[in-house]
């Protein structure tokens, strides 16, 4: 049995599965999205080279959908895991896309005539966008295939969509079921990647910031999306609909925060806060941009230099933690210690930008029932830091964030890593049984 199953389909499962299926492995590829691509799909460019993030993202992407080596299952959940290294039986749910993969031509003109369009938040976009009932998460998506959103289609979630339903009478594919159901799929494989990335924390639960009550501050992702060509504002940063002036950066929310219980350090905050502050500065050379830190952690090859690349750019660097965001009558201010002066600030700003810590993902029972352990930090972890592809069950490996927060050239080298361990004991089963 030459079958591996991948769990999670960003940056490390599709690393992992192309390593695999290339080396003439069966991958069967399991993403809970309508899209593979996780959270670098969501990103402009990458760190420290300011590379395109999709010209690297999106020919992997491709390659995953078209590999003749790779069964890739979206919109779908691993449900139940049995048996040991070399013979796992595993149960795929598999839940209901409305449309017909197979006969979709990914033309867009049901959701041209769905009468829900452009009212819905698009989830990719962190909702700054809006979408229809049908849709696609974003134009690079693979499968290039459209999904109907059960809870917000007025047919599904409603019994009947007063116009027809138009989307249906669009599709000349004749590819949108109302009836499609959930299936269960059953597999079986010798070896198991988990490779199911992380969440961001909520920055709700730091109320002192203001996410949620002002409409000028965001999340880095949603800066992100805002400076992506393809983003909701085609590449411009608007906040209040004008582009902002004075912008402050504040790092480590939701991580090194005992108020939270998030102990460890995000890893990739200072670097992507860096990047951001230089993508500001290159469309508003004027503007004020200012980066509030504990600490500056440029640990990665060519990291320290770019961080001394920004503040010759003109980025103020202010170390200390900022206490509160408000507003006095319709401005905002920031409130903080410059420890390094030794005094205390208030300064007016367009646009806060917090940089938002990485958190284990929800819902993994299936995972930790197998007897795949989570550290303090609620990060999966295997039996020594010291080989972190290991989950400490046989036939079982780690990739990427699920292990802790990492940056992409590190994901990208665990997941090879991990691929590498899990063909071996595949490899090893079928000798054993040949």
């Amino acid at each position: 049995m030459r079958d591996v199953l991948v769990i999670g389909a960003g940056i490390a499962g599709i690393q992992a599965s192309l390593d695999m299926a290339d080396a003439g492995f069966t991958v069967h590829l399991v993403e809970k999205e309508p899209t593979v691509g996780g959270h670098m799909a969501q990103t402009d460019k990458v760190f420290p080279t300011l590379d395109c993030s999709s010209c690297i993202l999106t020919p992997k992407m491709v390659s995953v959908g078209q590999h003749p080596n790779i069964r890739l299952y979206t919109l779908s959940e691993v449900a139940k895991i049995e048996g040991k290294a070399g013979d796992f039986s595993v149960e795929v749910l598999r839940h209901p896309r409305y449309v017909d993969e197979s006969a979709c031509t990914g033309c867009g003109a049901c959701a041209e005539a769905c009468v829900m369009r452009g009212r819905i938040p698009n989830a990719f976009d962190m909702g700054l966008g809006k979408r229809g009932a049908i849709y696609i998460a974003f134009p690079q998506s693979v499968p290039l295939k459209y999904t109907i959103d059960p809870e917000t289609c007025l047919t599904l979630s409603r019994g009947k969509c007063k116009k027809g339903p138009p989307c249906k009478l669009a599709c000349a594919a004749d590819a949108i079921n109302f009836k499609d159901t959930e299936k269960t799929l059953k597999i079986r494989v010798g070896a198991i990647i988990v490779a199911t990335g992380y969440d961001l924390f909520d920055p709700r639960l730091k109320p002192e910031y203001g996410y949620g009550k002002y409409p000028e501050v965001l999340t880095a992702l949603e800066v992100e999306r805002l400076c992506s060509a393809s983003g909701p504002t085609l590449g411009e940063i608007i906040v209040n609909g004008k582009r902002p002036n004075k912008v402050f950066f504040i790092q480590c929310v939701g991580s090194r925060d005992h108020t939270v219980g998030n102990l460890y350090c995000s890893r990739v905050c200072c670097m992507f806060t860096a990047k951001q502050a230089h993508m500001v500065k290159d469309k508003f050379p004027d503007a004020k941009v200012t980066v509030t830190y504990i600490d500056i952690r440029a640990f990665g090859k060519g990291y320290e230099e770019f961080y001394e690349r920004v503040q010759r750019e003109g980025i103020i660097y202010r170390r200390g933690v900022v206490s509160e965001v408000f507003k006095k009558g319709d401005r905002l201010y920031v409130r903080g210690e410059d420890t390094f002066l030794g005094e205390t600030y208030e300064e007016e700003a367009d646009m806060v930008v917090l940089a938002t810590g990485l958190v284990q993902r929800k819902g993994l029972e299936v995972i930790k029932q197998l007897g795949v352990r989570t550290g303090e930090d609620r990060f999966f972890t295997g039996p020594s830091p010291l080989d972190p592809v290991e989950s400490g069950i046989e036939g079982v490996y780690l990739a990427g964030c699920c292990v802790g927060p990492k940056d992409i050239p590190d994901t990208v080298v665990q997941a090879s890593g991990a691929a590498s361990r899990a063909m071996a004991v595949v490899a090893a089963a079928e000798g054993s049984t040949g």
